[in-house]
């Protein structure tokens, strides 16, 4: 077997014919030089790679061995395939995110909590979540306690509304992750998070009524 040997080795008349393990204290001597710290992520991340399919492949010699080398390395490019789809999928999902509130049909609160209550009737929690969160964004809105904004997310709508209304500010952040997660994150909406919305939307229609008595 042909085993590496690091140029200062040759310089210095080595033995061609040494142990396996000072093979590898050799090379990884010569990776330590300043040339090979200055090789890029992606260069080295091809290199390591490519030198374990490669020992694979020679330890599999031939027969029976080299057909579990080809499993092993078929297995492996499986599992990094799927490891960089889940990565994009990942980056693609956070990207969304980032997705304004409403769509481009313009209604009223009232508007977003009747079609939310209709999509629930029927069972679809999923749009019954997306309407409800609408509807408490609307109704900040109309209420004048956020001013509108156009392209504003869920996450912002909780933090700007979360500074007028403390005590809700939990709940306003809650809100926005489930609305998120079932409209970006590819999470169902279920009706224990429909509930949740629509108890928030209910306890800040109280609130306005509070604060106008306060004042």
């Amino acid at each position: 077997m042909t085993l590496f040997l690091s140029p200062s080795l040759a310089l210095l008349g080595a033995p061609v014919d040494i142990g396996r393990d000072q093979a590898q204290q050799e090379a990884a001597r010569e990776l330590l030089k300043p040339g090979y710290q200055q090789e890029g992520f992606f260069d080295r991340i091809y290199r390591i790679v490519s030198q374990f399919l490669g020992d694979l492949v020679s330890i599999g010699g031939g027969g029976a061995g080299s057909v579990v080398s080809l499993v092993v390395i078929v297995v492996i490019l499986a599992i990094l395939v799927a490891l960089l789809f889940w990565a994009m999928r990942r980056m693609s999902r956070g990207r969304r995110t980032a997705a304004a509130v409403f769509g481009g049909q313009e209604r009223t609160a009232e508007q977003h909590r009747a079609e939310a209550e209709r999509l629930a009737s029927e069972g679809d929690w999923t749009g019954a979540v997306q309407e409800r969160l609408r509807a408490i964004a609307r109704g900040l809105e109309e209420r004048a306690i956020v001013s509108p904004l156009p392209g504003r997310t869920a996450l912002e709508l909780a933090e700007s509304a979360g500074r007028s209304l403390p005590a809700h500010a939990s709940d306003l952040r809650t809100a926005a992750r489930v609305f998120d997660d079932v409209t970006y994150g590819e999470v169902a909406g279920t009706p224990e998070a429909y509930a949740v919305l629509k108890d928030l939307d209910e306890k800040l229609a109280a609130a306005r009524v509070v604060l106008e008595v306060s004042a």
